[in-house]
């Protein structure tokens, strides 16, 4: 299988079709490996997700692929049965981007992280979006419910090897970047044009923190 003519790259050394992307990596296979692949949440894939304050979900926008993060005390990601997660749809930017996906499209893709452990999990499957007063009242937290929340049917589950994390001396405190050498908030919205000045910018930042500390849910 190669790529339509149309969208073919003038660079001759992007990779086209599937055939020459395994060729450059003797130890694939034409399938990708299944073993520890899952059509529902085994006890030990469950018991991840309970552990996991932290997830990344991937949707399906007219625009292409969005990410968003989403977080909250181990567990805020409640596993119903072997084939059912369900994330609360806590406060956030009110762009409504994975939402608005998922209505449209129900594919989603997860990633779960663990602070001090090297592999990941990683689970797809479909999504709705539910306002199901008993299943939102599960999710109250300092008196507040959240408007929505995501019911995903998993169809499958796995695990990522630990070596990205490894790597990037993800867990590490030594290898921890001070935020401020990073850019700011601010600054990325006024280099983005959301901003009019410096001191528009600036007010915001200075700001930030407490607002986003007041409206955590």
């Amino acid at each position: 299988m190669t790529r339509p003519a149309s969208d073919l790259p003038a660079d001759p050394h992007v990779v086209t079709g599937l055939d020459q992307l395994l060729g450059l990596y003797p130890l694939a296979t034409a399938e990708p490996p299944r073993g520890k692949e899952s059509a529902v949440l085994t006890p030990a894939y469950a018991e991840i997700v309970a552990a996991s304050p932290f997830c990344v979900v991937s949707t399906v926008g007219d625009g292409g692929l969005d990410q968003s993060p989403r977080g909250d005390a181990p567990g805020f990601v409640v596993v119903r049965d072997e084939r059912t997660l369900v994330l609360p749809d806590r406060r956030g930017n009110n762009r409504l981007d994975t939402l608005r996906n998922v209505v449209r499209d129900p594919r989603v893709g997860l990633i779960f992280l663990v602070p001090g452990l090297g592999l990941e999990l990683r689970a797809r499957g479909t999504a709705v979006v539910t306002t199901d007063p008993d299943e939102l009242a599960r999710h109250e937290v300092r008196g507040a419910l959240p408007a929505t929340a995501l019911v995903v049917t998993v169809q499958r589950v796995y695990f990522q090897c630990a070596r990205a994390v490894k790597r990037s001396r993800l867990w590490d405190p030594a290898a921890h970047v001070d935020p401020a050498t990073l850019p700011t908030a601010g600054r990325m919205t006024l280099e983005a044009g959301g901003f009019a000045d410096a001191g528009e910018a600036g007010a915001y930042d200075a700001a930030l923190e407490a607002r986003q500390d007041s409206t955590l849910y």
